[in-house]
Parts: C-alpha cells; structure tokens; sequence
C-alpha cells in the first residue's frame, strides 16, 4: 500500500478506470495532492499499464467487469468514492452498468470525471484519435511549428494541458460543488474543448488583427526576433526572449546589437532582418559565454536543455523539482501547497485484492 497520504486533497476517495495519457495524468495529481486513488485494470492488464509515473502514488487492482461479482465489488468501491475518473470512448462504461446515472443514483455526491478527445457528443465522439487529431481541428496544430509545416508539439497541448488539467480543475470544481450542495454530477473533459480554451491568447490576438495565420509569423511562435532560439558558436541552442523594450535593451547591449534594432523589432515587416543580424551575433560565441553574460539578466535568455540537463539546472536542483521516486527521477508534485504541503508517494508494485480495497473503504 502507499504511504499515509499527504496534501489539500487527504481524505477524498477516488476510483481510476486504467486508461492511457490524460486519464493517469490527471489521477496522479489527485494521488500528489494527497487524494487516495484505486486503479481498476483489466486482468492480466498490469504489466502494460502505464509508466510508474503516471501511476505513483495508488494502489492497483484488477477487475473483470463482465462478471457480475467482480463488477459489483467495483460498485461497492465507486459507492465509497468522492470522485471517479475514466477515459474511455462514450458508451463504454454505460454498457459496464457503471455509467453516471446509475452510480450517481447509488452514490448522489460522485463526481463523475470523462475523459475522451472528442467530448462525450458529436459526429466524431465515436472515433478513434490522438493528441494530434484532437489539437489538429482546433487551430492549434496549425499554429505551432516552422514556416513550411505544423509540428506536433509532443503531446503537451492536447493529452495534458487541454486534457488532463482541465478534467482536475473541472473535478475539483465539482467537489466543492457537492460538498456545498450533497449534488454530484459529471465532468465531461474533452481534449479538443480544453485545448480551445488554451487558446484564448491567440484567439484575443487574431480579434485585434494582431495575428497572422501564417506559422512563425507571429509573437509568440517564432517569429519575433526577439522570441525564438538561436544556435550558439558551438551549435547549442539558446533560448530569447526579451519581448520588453527596456528586457531588449539589455539584451541588445549585450550582443552588439546597433541602437537601430528598436525601429526594426517594432515592424514586423523588418523581422527576417533583424533575426538575421541576431543570428549573426549569437553564432560567433560559446553557448557558455552567452549564458554566462546574459541567463542571470532580464535580457531573458536561457540555455535550451534536454530532460536529463534540465534535471541538473541549479534552478531546478535549488527548487527541488525532481525527486528519486521507485528508482527512477520524476517530476515532483505541482504546485506547492504552505498549509497542506503535497508530497509524492511511491506506487505499489504489487496488486491489491480487489477484496481488501472494498474493505479498506468500508469505513
């Protein structure tokens, strides 16, 4: 079993429904945040669930929900639940006989959590996708990458930022809800929804005639000389972004950049020009040097790592942003909590009766 839980969240009961990407993801912010979660995997599922980072922190056990005492032991957990999160198609867990209506008729305060791509309704709620499908029709994918095609930008966007967190917030939203009111409900998460919403920004910007529909065009995705990377003598990459004019003075000083780079950053039009003058600076230098100039500046420059440097970074070491957690380094809990400090717990590598989780919730 985990440890004792700890963090805002100690004492809510939450049923997870193994899935993959967002549905873990977001299970395991309740785990961080102290909430005591089960996972309910199919049998034989275990050794293809999930890395153990997306499922740290909670106890697993293995239910075949087509037979009928199995599936009715796995209502007894969800009557004993605040929450339950899957991310199955639409149809799936009504067709289980755990669907929301049913288990809110047993249990009025659950909070049912769905998570899916396309939403629980319409024409394409049905089928199968990925992050790239979902974040595609949103006008998200077609807004990040170079100027020749869209990239992908892993699955950060959708999975996570339009997924995963938008079904906690919405959950934690619910459970205040019917703590207030002793009313649960569902949450439907859908990734396309979420990643629409991430895109406000953009959406405030293209109102005011202030985007261009053309990719690295734009402010904020590469095309601004003064946002973007730039490649370093010895061919490491850096990071600027000194979008201030006062933040762009400083860093113009310190490149060498003439006085006449403010009237060039100030029209777009005069953008390749002035990349390219920047270019021509940061590739006659160390990456190391520019650092050593500029990373403890607000000329907003920083050095482009990969996972294992940024493990490393003293910013990040000084921060405690990863931990050694089941002998791998992970991501530390986010984000931190004065009262209820959060604290990740090690996942437990052996399977819990589905017997002894129905009792251990009996109270």
């Amino acid at each position: 079993m985990a440890a004792t839980a700890k963090g805002p969240l100690a004492g809510i009961r939450v049923v997870e429904f193994v899935g993959l990407g967002p549905a873990p993801f977001a299970a395991m912010q309740f785990a961080d945040m102290g909430a005591d979660v089960i996972r309910v995997a199919r049998p034989g599922a275990v050794p293809t669930l999930p890395d153990p980072i997306s499922g740290r922190g909670r106890p697993t056990v293995e239910a075949d929900l087509k037979a009928p005492d199995e599936a009715d032991m796995v209502r007894q957990l969800v009557d004993r639940a605040d929450a339950l999160i899957e991310g199955f198609r639409p149809g799936v867990m009504e067709r289980l006989g755990l669907g929301p209506e049913p288990m809110l008729e047993r249990n009025p305060r659950l909070v049912h959590g769905r998570m899916t791509g396309w939403g629980q309704t319409g024409p394409l709620a049905s089928h199968a996708g990925h992050d790239i499908n979902f974040i595609a029709i949103t006008g998200a994918l077609a807004a990040i990458g170079p100027a020749d095609r869209p990239l992908p930008p892993l699955n950060l966007v959708g999975d996570f930022g339009g997924g995963a967190m938008f079904l906690v917030s919405g959950m934690l939203a619910a459970l205040l809800s019917a703590q207030r009111t002793g009313t649960g409900q569902i949450v439907d998460a859908a990734i396309c929804d979420g990643t629409i919403q991430l895109m406000s920004m953009a959406h405030d910007l293209a109102a005011s005639g202030g985007w261009r529909a053309e990719r690295d065009a734009n402010l904020l995705d590469g095309g601004a000389p003064y946002y973007g990377t730039y490649a370093c003598a010895d061919g490491v990459h850096i990071a600027v972004g000194p979008i201030e004019p006062q933040f762009f003075e400083l860093f113009r000083q310190a490149v060498g950049l003439d006085a006449s780079a403010h009237a060039l950053r100030a029209d777009p039009r005069n953008w390749p020009v002035l990349k390219e003058q920047i270019a021509a600076l940061i590739c006659t230098r160390p990456s190391a040097e520019w650092l050593a100039l500029l990373e403890h500046s607000d000329a907003c420059v920083s050095p482009v790592l990969d996972l294992h440097q940024a493990a490393k970074h003293p910013h990040l070491v000084a921060r405690e942003n990863f931990i050694e957690l089941d002998g791998l380094t992970q991501p530390a809990p986010a984000p931190r909590f004065s009262a209820t400090p959060t604290e990740a717990r090690a996942r437990p590598h052996d399977l819990l009766p589905l017997t002894d989780a129905v009792s251990m919730w009996s109270n």
